[in-house]
């Protein structure tokens, strides 16, 4: 240090240090319009140009920051609903304690000896008779779920059978909860007047237009699956994809949910599994062999949470493109077949939820929850 400075320094012409200068504490002295910032072992002369450049890039850099803050939120205020219910609703299970019942507080198999109620894996197959509902009922309404039921009006459908769906829907489907009906359609001018009754909304997804001659699935489940990314995983804890050509008879209840439901398929729930309409080819991608498989399960409904069914649309969208390289076409229902003899369902649904009308209605029926309309 120069005795200039020392004097300056000593004479209490000093200032207190600046964040910038090192991060650690400096004299700052102005001599003939120069400023000097110094310590005992090292001095650094800022010409007044060079401060102020050095303010604008600070500003720059506030206002950047205020900027990115702004977007933040706007975000915010974008999903704030969303982000409200699920606080809510974390917020339930951490005050109140609550624990999902275990199986045996609303399940009994032994209550129908003439079925087949538990799986090898021991899911449950949902019989009328083996549920308790009024437990279930206890914990997730405390919990303020949401359910998605997301439908496909493609094609030549008309305004009358998509009514007929979303009104019996509206009338049995999870009474008492939050539902929101999710309708995915390429015609939205063929879509009927909804009135729907208390804790029931629903949102019209738009699909491009496709060859109704073709195979529009592969086309859907895309759809699908971006609307479940962007929007359907932050509105719902649970979803279910039916087709559109079935009718609700019966409470569709709480019993049905799980992280991945399948249902059976009542032309084949009676059969022997050799005889299962399984894909066969052994390049394909939802080959299943002679000897394997499970039960044979109905594309007319899947359901669980958003992410378990988006983890089937990807297997299945990844199926289509390497059964493509092979020159074969696997259904959509063998694909679904196949994801679930990998991945076992957590809940297995009776011929009750899915029962066709046509057929002779044997005892082992009670009570009919959706008639499928083929």
């Amino acid at each position: 240090m120069s005795p200039g400075q020392e004097d300056l320094a000593t004479e209490g012409h000093t200032v207190p240090d600046l964040g910038f200068c090192f991060f650690i504490p400096l004299y700052i002295i102005k001599t003939k319009g120069t400023w000097s910032c110094f310590h005992p072992q090292r001095t650094v002369v800022f010409s007044a140009k060079e401060l102020s450049n050095r303010d604008e890039r600070m500003n720059y850099k506030r206002e950047m920051l205020l900027l990115i803050l702004l977007a933040l939120l706007l975000a915010l205020y974008k999903h704030h609903p969303r982000i409200k219910d699920h606080l809510q609703k974390i917020h339930a299970c951490w005050n109140d304690h609550l624990e999902e019942p275990p199986l045996s507080a609303w399940f009994n198999p032994k209550k129908r000896p003439d079925v087949i109620a538990t799986t090898d894996w021991l899911a449950p197959v949902i019989w009328e008779g083996t549920y308790n509902r009024q437990v279930l009922d206890k914990y997730y309404k405390r919990l303020n779920i949401t359910i998605g039921l997301a439908v496909l009006a493609t094609g030549n459908f008309t305004k009358r059978s998509l009514k007929h769906f979303i009104k019996s829907a509206d009338k049995y489907f999870m009474v008492g909860y939050n539902v929101i009906f999710y309708i995915s359609t390429d015609n939205i001018y063929n879509q009927p007047y909804l009135e729907l009754g208390p804790l029931r909304s629903f949102k019209t997804l738009r699909l491009p237009n496709g060859d109704n001659y073709q195979d529009c699935t592969p086309r859907n489940m895309k759809t699908m699956k971006s609307k479940i990314m962007h929007h359907i995983q932050y509105e719902v804890n649970f979803l279910f994809i039916m087709a559109m050509n079935q009718i609700f008879k019966k409470d569709f209840g709480v019993e049905t949910l799980g992280k991945s439901v399948a249902q059976l398929h009542a032309w084949w729930y009676f059969k022997k599994p050799k005889d299962f309409p399984y894909e066969r080819r052994a390049k394909s991608a939802a080959s299943i062999a002679f000897g394997e498989g499970d039960f044979y399960y109905h594309s007319a409904i899947i359901g669980g949470t958003p992410s378990n069914i988006l983890a089937f649309i990807n297997q299945y969208l990844k199926g289509i493109t390497d059964d493509s390289t092979n020159k074969l076409d696997s259904t959509y229902e063998s694909h679904l077949n196949k994801y679930l003899l990998i991945n076992k369902p957590t809940r297995v649904l009776s011929p009750e939820y899915n029962w066709d009308p046509k057929f002779k209605t044997p005892p082992q029926i009670k009570h009919i929850k959706i008639a499928w309309q083929p």
